[in-house]
């Protein structure tokens, strides 16, 4: 293993050994709770310009494989544990998480004390920092990460979205019988907008009996709300995406028209931030994010307790409830998780519901999605 040298924005300089890809990378560190999912997590789109922390101290005792991909790459800048295991045992395992690094040009970095890192992250806050195999010198990594972009000034669904449309068929994976379940007879279409989409997110609406074709983050909102008139599709879901939403200026702006025409749009995360920010709610950046597998949210209809995961930086502001209903809500820090918009066919959630890693507790939103274009 080659050493490598961290600088962190609050000052902090520390030495590390190193696995995956040998470079120099910045990005955002925050840390994740969840006990399994590496790969998943890796793979997810939302996690672009990020360094991840693991709380779970073993990471890569299973391998990678190609059914756990989230995206066709890893687009986290580099993941940071305190014991990588080179040696992996399971039966589904394809290969080493060291190669499958390497393979995305991402940084590993392990023999560190990430419980000091979470509590530094806990304390002041996600911040920006740079890891090195090539540079040691703590002055010249302080130049590096100075004379970079910082995550909020860069637009990384550009380079996460599709760059073409295409049909979505595949339904959810079976944890029974290790194979795809064939997908259930469509009951309706949607138009999947895609800024930095899971695949089981995109899995789970097929589930749900909805037809989907993802379409890029450069949508034209006139074209879908022809199509929606003419009763070629019945909705619109807006995907989960990384960076901060406040800069996704178009895609605002296209967000609103759809509103406008009354077309019926379901969000999660990001999505639920830029309905928030559509309808003149701009987004907040929290301390240090809800990023992991065990976070509760209440359902406030049911009143029931569930088990979610988490993964962003970003909130829609309390003020919020001038327009809308807030169906869930983190009960961590209270934080607004899910809404349903008055008067509009329109509902988000802050959260997962996919999970992928995580629990399936929040699975019947995406039959809610069903539910409300059928209505």
């Amino acid at each position: 293993m080659k050493k490598v040298y961290i600088y962190l924005e609050n000052g902090t300089f520390l030495e590390a050994n190193s696995f995956g890809a040998d470079t120099t990378s910045v990005g955002e560190i925050v840390f994740n709770t969840s006990l399994t999912g590496y790969q998943e997590i890796m793979s997810d789109p939302s996690y672009a310009g990020q360094f991840v922390t693991f709380t779970m101290p073993e990471i890569g005792n299973v391998g990678v494989n190609s059914q756990d991909m989230e995206s066709s790459s890893a687009h986290a800048k580099g993941m940071i544990v305190r014991k990588f295991q080179k040696r992996h045992s399971n039966f589904r395992s394809e290969g080493a998480l060291d190669d499958f690094l390497k393979k995305y040009n991402v940084m590993g970095i392990c023999d560190i004390d990430t419980r000091y890192l979470t509590k530094m992250l806990r304390a002041e806050g996600a911040m920006m920092m740079v890891a090195s195999t090539e540079i040691s010198d703590r002055d010249e990594l302080k130049k590096v990460l100075e004379s970079s972009p910082r995550i909020e000034d860069v637009n990384y669904i550009e380079q996460v979205s599709t760059k073409k449309a295409y049909k979505h068929t595949q339904s959810t994976y079976s944890k029974t019988k290790f194979e795809y379940d064939q997908a259930p007879k469509a009951q309706a279409k949607i138009v999947a907008i895609d800024f930095g989409v899971k695949q089981n997110i995109l899995n789970e609406i097929v589930s749900a009996g909805i037809e989907v074709e993802v379409v890029p983050n450069n949508f034209d909102a006139e074209d879908l709300i022809e199509k929606y008139n003419n009763k070629e599709i019945d909705g619109v879901f807006l995907s989960n995406g990384p960076g901060d939403p406040l800069v996704l200026k178009y895609e605002q702006e296209q967000i609103k028209k759809l509103i406008a025409a009354k077309v019926p749009m379901f969000g999660i995360c990001l999505g639920h931030q830029l309905l928030s920010i559509s309808h003149g709610y701009d987004t907040y950046k929290l301390k240090f994010g809800h990023h992991g597998g065990n976070h509760p949210v209440k359902n406030e209809k049911t009143g029931l307790v569930e088990i979610t995961a988490q993964n962003h930086n970003y909130n829609v502001p309390d003020n919020i409830v001038e327009i809308a209903e807030v169906t869930h809500s983190n009960l961590f820090d209270n934080t607004i998780e899910g809404l349903k918009y008055n008067d509009s066919p329109i509902f988000s959630v802050q959260h997962h519901p996919e999970s992928s890693p995580g629990p399936k507790e929040s699975r019947y939103i995406f039959s809610s999605f069903l539910e409300l274009i059928k209505r």
